[in-house]
């Protein structure tokens, strides 16, 4: 039988573990932050929780999709249906979206951006974009590689 042995958590771990809690910390909040001037980028309306759920109905469609389920938007990002439903509401009001009938089921309807919404969204995608190369293109590769590589590690990880 594999056991995994752990070892004794020294002082310096210790500390780099609560740098690193620190710092996670501190890319949550802004995180959160930016959500909103994306938000404001795609509709001076849209709040934070509407670019999540903007940007999921833009996932659940490329590719040539129809559309997505508003139950597997919910699903993927971890919401109840009763505050996705309310997000969907918003982002139709704004017309930003909107619902179309699934073509493998009748009954179903999809979500999808409207015309103005994907304008809208990829202008803000392309800016953002743009603001991010800026930031990288001051690293190096081998840097980038690594961020690139242990961020993936940490979202598999938190899975």
């Amino acid at each position: 039988m594999n056991e995994v042995v752990e070892s004794p958590r020294t002082e310096q771990s210790e500390r780099m573990l609560a740098d690193i809690e620190q710092e996670l910390s501190a890319l949550f909040r802004r995180s959160r932050s930016a959500s909103l001037r994306l938000a404001r980028r795609v509709h001076p309306d849209m709040d934070a929780a509407g670019y999540a759920l903007i940007s999921q109905i833009e996932l659940g469609t490329s590719g040539g999709r129809a559309g997505v389920r508003a139950s597997d938007v919910a699903q993927a990002l971890g919401l109840d249906k009763s505050t996705v439903s309310r997000g969907i509401t918003q982002l139709e009001n704004l017309g930003l979206i909107e619902r179309v009938g699934d073509p493998d089921d009748g009954r179903a309807r999809l979500l999808r951006l409207t015309a103005t919404g994907a304008d809208s969204f990829d202008a803000m995608r392309a800016q953002r974009q743009t603001e991010f190369r800026a930031i990288l293109e001051r690293w190096n590769p081998t840097d980038l590689a690594d961020l690139g590589r242990l961020l993936a590690r940490l979202n598999a990880d938190l899975t």
